[in-house]
């Protein structure tokens, strides 16, 4: 079976791979633009857990191929049309988009990160199950189990048959017995490698950890403004919270909940439910610190979004003694991890 190393060096065979986008999904869940067809540059960081540097870094080194496959930078009208089309508000001049055929593209040139890795490894997984499938095409979903119990019945027999059957050769053999150490050394490597094929299959089939964090924030990201508070106020209550009151609308002062911890703290909360490609800015916390601390004077402030923070504005949430609760941390509170701030 061929190393997942190998589509790192070649192109014939990550093109040959590039059809198979659903594996994407089977890896982790990759969260879309609003038009359902593209993601960003830092959405594909996000999804791969690398920096966005990196990924700029691989489309400079391998844009042509990228481009084929989808990656495109927009710019002047395009860009305005697209932002019309598709609903996203981007103050930068220029945008660039890669289609789920170029995240797959992404995945099979990106070195240091665990996602592309998995990604690469479940893409020969399938291709080896596709040359091995019965010449009788029985139906998708009993391929896997129908290569698995071959390869186990395989393995078994090298293993209780075969492998025996040389020791005894080996014992009572003096003319060839290098010759036949030599071939039971073989066998015992193809044993060994369907036995991690098998394992393989196993993990990468099993269900993932963090396929719950993505569905969890894909049903975020499908809520509105109001139903985002009233969703934080109920982790809230989860936790232990009391007189939780959600106050939004446009008279709310900065604030859009109120209540006290678990342990009579009071506590404010401003939810930002922005689009994931977007992040918090330092103006943002900066206004809410003067909400949060002057005029509610809370001993338990929460900035709460669905995107990310930039680097100025976590700095100024921890001067000002704010919990910045970023889309990461969102994820794992929204599937039972309580808020270390809350205990």
């Amino acid at each position: 079976m061929i190393n997942e190393s190998a589509l790192l060096e070649s192109k014939a065979l990550r093109d040959s791979a590039l059809e198979r986008t659903e594996v994407l999904d089977r890896v982790k869940a990759l969260t879309l633009l609003p038009d359902g067809m593209h993601v960003t540059t830092a959405m594909v960081a996000a999804y791969f857990g690398a920096t966005t540097e990196a990924i700029r870094a691989l489309v400079h080194d391998h844009r042509a191929e990228l481009e084929a496959n989808g990656y495109q930078v927009l710019a002047g009208s395009e860009l305005s049309d697209f932002k019309q089309l598709s609903g996203i508000q981007s103050r930068t001049r220029s945008l660039a988009l890669f289609s789920r055929r170029a995240v797959l593209n992404v995945a099979m040139l990106l070195r240091d990160s665990e996602v592309a890795r998995q990604v690469r490894v479940y893409l020969l997984d399938m291709e080896y199950l596709a040359r091995t499938q019965p010449v009788d095409n029985p139906v998708p979903g009993d391929t896997v189990a129908l290569d698995d119990r071959i390869d186990q019945r395989i393995t078994h027999v090298l293993g209780k048959t075969v492998v025996p059957m040389f020791n005894a050769l080996i014992e009572t053999s003096g003319e060839h017995r290098r010759e036949l150490i030599a071939l039971r050394a073989g066998v015992q490597t193809v044993e060994r490698r369907l036995r991690q094929h098998h394992a393989r299959l196993q993990r990468l089939e099993s269900p993932r950890e963090d396929r719950a964090l993505a569905g969890a924030m894909a049903s975020i990201d499908a809520m509105n403004g109001r139903e985002f508070e009233e969703y934080v106020a109920e982790l809230l209550r989860r936790d232990g919270c009391s007189a939780v009151v959600v106050r939004g609308g446009s008279g709310d002062r900065g604030i859009d909940i109120t209540g006290r911890t678990a342990d009579g703290r009071t506590l404010v909360v401003q939810c930002k439910r922005f689009a994931p490609y977007l992040s918090v800015t330092s103006p943002d916390v900066q206004k809410f610190i003067g909400a949060a601390k002057v005029l509610h004077t809370s001993e338990v402030a929460l900035f709460v979004a669905t995107c990310p923070f930039t680097r100025d504005a976590l700095n100024i949430a921890t001067a000002g003694g704010i919990t910045a609760v970023h889309r990461g941390l969102l994820e794992e509170w929204s599937t039972g991890t309580a808020l270390a701030v809350l205990e």
